[in-house]
């Protein structure tokens, strides 16, 4: 387990006072270590989790060679080009039930979809295609070649091999997949417990009465979403006053019961300091000022699990967010959740970014990245488009709900012009 000083010192030109968001996620990918233990669960209990070991196909699928279509399966041997072909129906299969008769020369079956197809016969003609007259069935010239509408064995996954790799993160596809195999079970990473609470005298839990300077809570409820979208053990811990006795005790319990800590507020530089001062006292703990827009504090670490002393496991994992709620979400979607993930087992971490026409021009100076809300829609000659939310305020939350993606401005960029593509962040399925 390397310590933030050993982890620093791997990064050429750390400046903590002056990192480039790349810099923070080469950093949080060497501070964070995946969760080892593992558990079985059932199909319908995989959705969102993390697969521990690969997915074996214990059968082939399919098991034997089918139709992909309703139609008539017979021996392409008999096409001829630029010829009609008439055949006498010798029966019907159908799925899920072997065929046990024959098919001579001159003759085809009667086929539904997913229809085992005889041995013989290697090529289906769809219904549509024909003309049937009584027990024959016409087929025009050069409408099928040979193996058309015929699904092989295996076709889709062959025995003994890998249809599910370890560290993919299991969709409703994969859940299919699973269940085709016969398989009741899948062994995954168990959940990863994330504790999180907000921090700061002025902040109002729901139900207390208005208060002059003081504002409600949005940020603990905001994060809730944003853990639970992603598929981890949230454990709430509320509001914490800047008090010293109040954030020691709030720490420990977190830390006590989680892997990873997610706080809200105290900072920022000017703040009241209990919160980071408890922060350096109870753990090994960097205080950052990232070069980014908006959220530029935040605090990383790791908080033991015991104290005084004693040995213990490596630690809870502390990402210490800005108190502005745009900036609790985005620095969130640029650094935390991509190593929660990790954490989580998986190996698909990095965001898919889309590539989007600017609608306005956007200012930006090199030196920082900004990550603005976007709406991304498709113009009527169908390229991905996307203009700003407006107030780009770090305090402005109706921009969040507003948007779609985040407009990601990298650090060497400088400014945009109407027309000029630039990076997307997309928010569904995180936010």
């Amino acid at each position: 387990m390397k310590t933030i000083e050993q982890i620093a010192a791997e990064l050429q030109g750390y400046d903590p006072q002056a990192l480039s968001a790349a810099d923070v996620n080469q950093f949080l990918a060497r501070l964070v270590e995946p969760v080892t233990e593992t558990e079985d669960v059932g199909v319908f209990g995989a959705l969102g989790r993390v697969l521990a070991q690969d997915v074996v196909s214990p059968i082939s699928v399919p098991p034997h060679d089918n139709s992909a279509m309703d139609g008539f399966a017979f021996d392409s041997a008999q096409l001829q080009t630029g010829q009609a072909l008439s055949l006498r129906v010798a029966g019907t299969a159908f799925a899920g039930k072997g065929w046990s008769g024959t098919v001579a020369e001159g003759e085809c079956l009667k086929i539904m979809t997913g229809a085992i197809m005889p041995a013989g016969l290697d090529t289906v003609v769809p219904l549509e295609f024909v003309k049937l007259d009584g027990d024959r069935v016409h087929i025009p010239a050069d409408v099928v070649k040979a193996g058309d509408n015929r699904r092989f064995a295996g076709e889709d996954l062959m025995a003994g091999q890998p249809a599910l790799r370890r560290g993919q993160t299991l969709g409703p596809a994969a859940l299919g997949l699973i269940a085709s195999l016969g398989l009741p079970t899948v062994r995954v990473f168990r959940r990863l417990k994330v504790a999180y609470f907000s921090t700061g005298d002025e902040i109002l839990s729901l139900g207390e009465a208005p208060r002059e300077g003081a504002v409600y809570d949005s940020n603990r409820y905001t994060v809730f979403g944003l853990l639970t979208r992603l598929g981890v053990e949230v454990i709430d811990m509320g509001v914490v006053g800047d008090q010293p006795a109040l954030l020691e005790a709030a720490f420990r319990q977190a830390a006590a019961q989680a892997d990873a800590i997610i706080t809200s507020g105290g900072v920022s530089m000017g703040e009241a300091d209990h919160t980071k001062l408890m922060m350096k006292q109870l753990g090994d703990v960097a205080f950052w000022r990232i070069a980014m827009r908006p959220g530029r504090p935040m605090a990383v670490g790791r908080i033991p699990k015991r104290f005084n002393g004693e040995a213990g496991s490596a630690g809870a994992i502390l990402f210490g967010l800005p108190g502005n709620p745009v900036a609790v979400m985005v620095t969130y979607l640029a650094f935390v959740r991509p190593a929660l993930q990790r954490m989580m087992g998986s190996t698909g971490t990095e965001p898919v970014l889309l590539r989007a026409h600017s609608l306005e021009p956007l200012r930006k100076k090199p030196g920082r990245t900004e990550y603005q809300r976007g709406i991304v829609t498709r113009s009527a000659d169908g390229r991905l488009t996307v203009r700003t939310t407006g107030n780009q305020g770090s305090g402005v939350l109706r921009s969040m709900v507003e948007a779609n993606g985040l407009i990601v401005l990298h650090h060497g960029q400088g400014n945009v012009a109407v027309g000029d593509e630039v990076d997307v962040m997309m928010f569904d399925g995180a936010v």
